[in-house]
């Protein structure tokens, strides 16, 4: 592992509550690009949203936190989350449908 990549790490989040329909997949594409994590989001079928981001570790334990926030228009119950290690598979932050 090179110097630069040594803090980098990889967050696999759930995200139960009111995270459906209120703008929760833009609001963690936004922050992803802000904190300049790679990775992608998506609404699974329970209701939850799942994401997966690859970055420097601050950055990712900063947007956990964002994450469990949410934005003002939805309602974050439960946040379900491992780390794990970077695996450089990302080349953007995209929204899955």
């Amino acid at each position: 592992m090179t110097e630069s990549n040594k803090d980098k790490i990889r967050l696999h989040a759930f995200i139960s509550g009111d995270v459906q329909g209120v703008g929760y997949r833009y609001f963690a594409m936004s922050s992803a690009h802000e904190q300049g994590l790679l990775g992608w989001v998506r609404n699974l079928s329970d209701g939850s949203v799942e994401v997966i981001v690859e970055g420097n570790r601050p950055n990712a334990e900063a947007y956990l936190a964002i994450l469990q926030q949410g934005p003002r228009s939805g309602r974050v119950e439960n946040v379900r989350y491992a780390w794990y290690p970077w695996r450089d598979e990302f080349e953007r932050f995209e929204i899955k449908f």
